[in-house]
């Protein structure tokens, strides 16, 4: 009852914390670049931490809940340990609650202990056996330097990242979040867009400098979905190709996740096979010939024969007004100069959630998450325009960004 007690007390506190440094929101846009890894499809960017700083490689996962390093190799001399009984500690844990782990031994822990907080290598799905929470300075760009907490990992968790990755960073909706820490430390707009490309992309925190005016008016927005893992998901009622609804099996296709991570949308197994016999319909129909698959993929076409001339796929949201449309540019994927697959695969029965957006279907669509209002907008295909969200460049700008 203590534990409960102290709990409560503690979520004030840090409601109050928050909402007094939010009531002052800074005009400034922090920025980092994003490149993509061609041999993991994984997406990078690099911060700066410790003293002195350090460029460090890390992989982007949208809605991840935290950052975390392997510190193995830090000679920082301003890394200071968050202690097992903190605000700091509470936060960190609040995402997974559920197990009451932390509330049922905060009064038996010494004051000074260590916060254990054990981060996920969501590329592989391994969760590290040790993690301690810690403090130290990251520099974003060539800005100035803050205090951020981070989980310090092992170095085996770094088994399946990008080649020179040290960890991952978290852009989910958590509290410990990077997006979060960022919005409470640097005082910005509790907005981020998002913009990946096949070569070099940006994340912006806060104002939205860097992105073409016309291209923001033209934003499609639909509500985001509370979940308890506070990761990005928004509704799809229905999918139609070539105009024409797909049926389902399942009354609801529900809940559908936006991952960085997950290299090719993916649809649980019930989901993908009316889909795949849908879609091979529709290009039967436009008279391109099917070839052989090719591993991920399924369904495969003569590229001489195929071009971006493909059916169309939206996915309906919130009305038939509002729909993500899916052009050949963001649906087929060339293997060879004679082959072109479809980039969505089966993702089997077993896949937590019914439909994951995938990295590809997100390169060149300008995505903004706002957080006060929950809502995500989204861009048509940028190559449409004549443009891609590699014409965004960080470096160009950085002067306006602090």
């Amino acid at each position: 009852m203590a534990s409960i007690t102290l709990f409560f007390s503690l979520l004030c506190i840090f409601s109050n914390l928050y909402h007094t440094q939010s009531s002052s929101i800074s005009p400034l846009s922090l920025l980092l670049p994003i490149t993509k890894d061609h041999s993991t499809l994984q997406y990078l960017t690099t911060l700066s931490y410790g003293t002195p700083l350090v460029p460090t490689n890390l992989v982007l996962d949208l809605g991840g809940p935290l950052l975390w390093l392997d510190c193995a190799s830090s000679t920082s001399n301003s890394l200071l340990t968050i202690p097992h009984r903190s605000i700091q500690c509470l936060t960190a844990k609040s995402h997974d609650f559920y197990t009451h782990t932390w509330l049922s031994n905060i009064l038996d822990q010494d004051q000074q202990q260590p916060c254990q907080i054990l981060p996920q290598n969501t590329v592989t799905g391994t969760k590290a056996i040790e993690g301690t929470l810690v403090k130290d300075l990251i520099a974003l760009q060539k800005g100035p330097t803050k205090n951020l907490i981070f989980s310090c990992s092992h170095s085996m968790l770094l088994n399946g990242l990008a080649s020179g990755a040290r960890g991952m960073i978290g852009l989910g909706r958590s509290r410990t979040s990077f997006t979060s820490q960022v919005f409470d430390s640097f005082q910005v707009q509790r907005k981020i867009t998002l913009c990946l490309s096949s070569s070099s992309g940006v994340v912006s925190f806060g104002n939205i400098i860097p992105f073409d005016s016309e291209i923001l008016r033209s934003l499609t927005f639909t509500p985001l979905v509370t979940n308890p893992s506070q990761e990005y998901f928004i509704n799809v009622n229905s999918i139609k190709i070539s105009g024409k609804k797909v049926s389902f099996n399942t009354p609801s296709l529900s809940l559908t996740q936006l991952s960085s991570i997950v290299p090719y949308t993916t649809m649980k197994s019930s989901i993908y096979a009316n889909f795949e016999s849908a879609y091979l319909k529709a290009t039967l129909s436009m008279n391109i010939t099917r070839v052989p698959s090719v591993s991920p993929f399924r369904l495969c076409f003569r590229s001489q024969q195929v071009g971006l001339n493909v059916p169309v796929i939206d996915f309906v949201l919130q009305s038939e007004m509002v729909k993500w449309s899916i052009y050949g540019r963001n649906s087929m994927v060339k293997v060879s100069d004679e082959v072109m697959c479809l980039g969505l695969l089966d993702g089997g029965e077993n896949q937590r959630n019914s439909i994951v957006i995938g990295g590809y279907q997100l390169e060149d669509v300008l995505l903004q998450f706002d957080f006060d209002t929950s809502m995500v907008g989204f861009s048509s295909s940028l190559l449409m325009r004549h443009t891609s969200c590699s014409d965004f460049k960080s470096s160009s700008i950085s002067a306006q960004s602090f």
